[in-house]
């Protein structure tokens, strides 16, 4: 019997239509002074960073232009006064890509450091761009310039070697002709690092100094486009999205495909009541492409694939009847080719020789006299010729998708375009100080590039770590016949004095069993001192924690200090005392009182601290701060004055207290953000759970950047002072005053939100 014919029965109702994206790229700036010509933004970049960028470029262009071995050369002792060979600097300097990589990042840190003193996001992005503008122009300067000293070269030698002068000119004339393959050449390499350094180090500094911003502007300065000087590049086209046509021919140009995907979408019901500017905006999104005609992978398993199924069979159908499919399909196929027959032959020329019979025999020509093998070439045709049905199909779904791809960062190229266009890079002395003078002038200098004059200190902060119970300590080293100084100075001292030239700070005075350290804030540095004296004071407490851990092994006794850091809003003062200067600030003050701890708050605190080593409360009776007969650590340390009669006791033990101008201060320079109780690791509410502990408590985190690259966690609780009775320090009620505690114990950070383990904080 014979079998009877399945038949499918299709879905003869229209697909189903989703919703597009749209996204329209554009570049806007806010609060930013126009220069002296009241139409361009004057920008000046540090002439360090740009000479040693221009050197690198130089050398890129000389890589690429397979020219190094002119520069090697012996040049006649008549020519060697005008030329100036880009080898002989390389053999001087030698610097490596490792060089280029700090460069970049040093001047992209000093454009971030102008926004944050700014509070202007702008600032960066006006600074990238004036970075993207100066590497863009300078390429084709470098290279203007080294095509010049090849001919110069090559002139010198006529007469001279004629052999070695024909050899020369031919490799000039070939370093001409390549041009444009060179330049994007050294282009990707930079966008390569630009990309690097945006990843590893600038996101995160952006983000740990103006907060989370909207990453749509600075997705544009990530597109492979940017160094290109229109986007219409063959090689990378074929790389990266499209190989589009190039004649007025060619049915596959980029305007035509893209008027093909307008008019496919429009045949699906989009657009309706819209024109094609604004439907275009739907191809700036390549997940729309996705969404309606997938990968073309043939899956049938849900309602949406054979929707996607019946789309994909139009649009493969409308590239069908307007007689670009084959050229779709070449062009793919003509992409593995080039590594083997380009820049012989031209990429265009190869993708018309898979469907062309003419321009095949005239590429194989091309091939033979190279000594090439054309075998690859016949089966590259041998598949355009033979492709049908579903392989067609997954071709047009790849060009729709590359098609929006490539839309995308082309629309990008446009509105960087225009910002460069806005961008006045400031090379003459006289605009320089004339846009300076007005306030115009926005110049991006790394700290090392900037002038003395500007080295004035703004505000400063004070770090005072304390010894508890020094006395008790040293009584007990004496009675073991120890060294209490030695004890002290290689196991506080010297570790601590090991720190402070990582941070910038400077050591202000030794107080007998304490150790004050000052950083100052100058004008046009990085305004984070707050932030790195609380990583600091965190590495202080961490490096003791570990120092104790070898002394109880030895059996000698550990040593508790307790840390305060006090912010003023002004540079501190000096007296002389001969030729040493001492500083005299009310930091040093408040440090003093945040770094104390009452050993009768300490007796009624100590056994329910939990994980917190900071803890303040308010009592009642008048102030004794006069008591000179008192032991620092024995008797409280009021934080009111002596007209008040109220005073403030401290448990501080292994603990960092920041005062509140500190902790505003620390607000502004990083992005601080509010970790709920029931966010974060099992137990994490837990830890903000205790008799001493405000049920209005908060509790922030935030990152900052100590170094290129380096970042550090840090946490902070903020507790309302609980007010106590005197007699048995019970708590009666709690004040409207508040302390604030940077955490320094490892079980805080391992219960953070995506935290694991204490070392996240790295």
């Amino acid at each position: 019997m014979p079998k009877l014919p399945i038949f499918r029965l299709r879905n003869t109702e229209p697909p189903s239509r989703r919703d597009l994206q749209y996204y329209g790229l554009t570049l806007a700036f806010t609060d930013l002074k126009l220069g002296v010509d009241n139409l361009r933004y004057d920008v000046f970049l540090s002439p360090r960073i740009t000479a040693d960028l221009s050197f690198h470029l130089a050398r890129y262009i000389c890589h690429f232009g397979e020219v190094e071995s002119l520069f090697q050369m012996d040049i006649p002792p008549a020519i060697q006064t005008k030329f100036i060979s880009v080898g002989s600097a390389t053999k001087l300097r030698k610097p490596g890509p490792a060089d280029l990589k700090t460069l970049l990042v040093s001047i992209h840190l000093a454009i971030l450091n102008r926004a944050k003193a700014e509070g202007n996001p702008s600032v960066d992005v006006l600074g990238r761009l004036a970075v993207l503008k100066f590497i863009r122009a300078e390429l084709q300067a470098q290279f203007a310039r080294i095509l010049e000293q090849c001919r110069m070269k090559s002139k010198s030698l006529e007469g001279v070697r004629q052999t070695k002068m024909m050899q020369t000119q031919a490799l000039v004339s070939s370093f001409q002709v390549r041009k444009k393959i060179i330049i994007r050449r050294a282009g990707q390499e930079m966008f390569r690092l630009l990309r690097e350094i945006e990843k590893e180090t600038l996101a995160r500094t952006r983000r740990s100094l103006l907060g989370e911003l909207p990453a749509d502007c600075y997705r544009l300065f990530l597109n492979p486009l940017i160094l290109t000087e229109d986007g219409r590049d063959d090689y990378l086209c074929a790389e990266l999205y499209y190989m589009f046509g190039n004649f007025d021919k060619d049915p596959d140009r980029f305007p035509n495909l893209r008027q093909f995907a307008l008019n496919f979408m429009r045949e699906l019901g989009y657009g309706e009541g819209i024109d094609d500017e604004h439907l275009e905006q739907a191809l700036n999104v390549p997940e729309n492409a996705a969404m309606l005609v997938g990968a073309g992978n043939g899956e049938d398993l849900t309602p949406e694939d054979r929707n996607r199924k019946d789309r994909l069979d139009i649009w493969t159908r409308l590239l069908q009847r307007e007689g670009v499919l084959s050229h779709v399909v070449a062009s793919y196929e003509a992409v593995p080719l080039l590594a083997e027959y380009a820049p012989r032959v031209n990429p265009q020329q190869l993708k018309n020789a898979l469907i062309f019979r003419e321009e095949a025999e005239r590429v194989e020509k091309i091939i033979a006299e190279g000594r090439l093998h054309s075998d690859r070439l016949f089966a590259a045709i041998g598949r355009v010729a033979s492709c049908r049905g579903s392989e067609r199909s997954r071709f047009a779904a790849r060009l729709l998708h590359d098609l929006c791809c490539y839309h995308r960062d082309l629309r990008g190229l446009e509105a960087l375009t225009a910002g460069f266009d806005s961008v006045n890079l400031v090379s003459d002395d006289k605009v320089r100080q004339l846009s300076s003078l007005n306030g115009m002038l926005y110049e991006f200098l790394p700290p090392e590039d900037q002038k003395p004059a500007e080295d004035r200190v703004l505000h400063h902060v004070i770090l005072k770590a304390d010894v508890r119970d020094s006395s008790r300590l040293t009584r007990s080293l004496m009675e073991k016949g120890m060294n209490a100084a030695s004890y002290f100075s290689l196991n506080f001292y010297d570790p601590v004095n090991k720190l402070l030239a990582k941070y910038g700070a400077t050591k202000v005075f030794l107080e007998g069993d304490a150790i004050i350290v000052a950083l100052l804030e100058r004008e046009g540095e990085a305004m984070l001192s707050v932030g790195r004296t609380c990583v600091l004071a965190w590495e202080i407490v961490n490096l003791l924690r570990e120092y104790n851990e070898l002394l109880e092994r030895s059996g000698l006794p550990p040593m508790e200090v307790g840390l305060g850091i006090a912010y003023q809003d002004s540079p501190p003062l000096y007296l002389m005392d001969g030729e040493h200067r001492i500083m005299i600030s009310d930091a040093i003050n408040d440090s003093d009182r945040l770094s104390s701890c009452s050993k009768q708050v300490r007796k009624k605190i100590g056994p329910d601290a939990g994980v917190f080593q900071v803890y303040s409360v308010q009592i009642g009776g008048r102030s004794n701060r006069g008591d000179k007969g008192s032991n620092k650590n024995d008797s409280p340390n009021p934080e009111a004055g002596p007209e008040t009669e109220e005073m403030r006791l401290n448990y501080n033990v292994g603990g960092i207290c920041l005062s509140e101008a500190a902790f505003l201060k620390l607000r502004q320079e990083i992005s601080l953000y509010s970790c709920a109780a029931n966010s974060g690791e099992p137990g994490f509410a837990g830890l903000l759970s205790g008799p001493w502990i405000d049920d209005q408590r908060e509790f922030f985190v935030g990152i900052v950047p100590i170094a290129n690259g380096v970042f550090r966690k840090i946490a902070i609780r903020k507790n309302r002072i609980a007010q106590v009775d005197v007699r048995d320090l019970s708590i009666l009620h709690w004040t409207d005053r508040w302390y604030y505690e940077v955490c320094a114990n490892p079980a805080v950070y391992a219960a953070l939100p995506g935290e694991k383990s204490a070392s996240a904080q790295s």
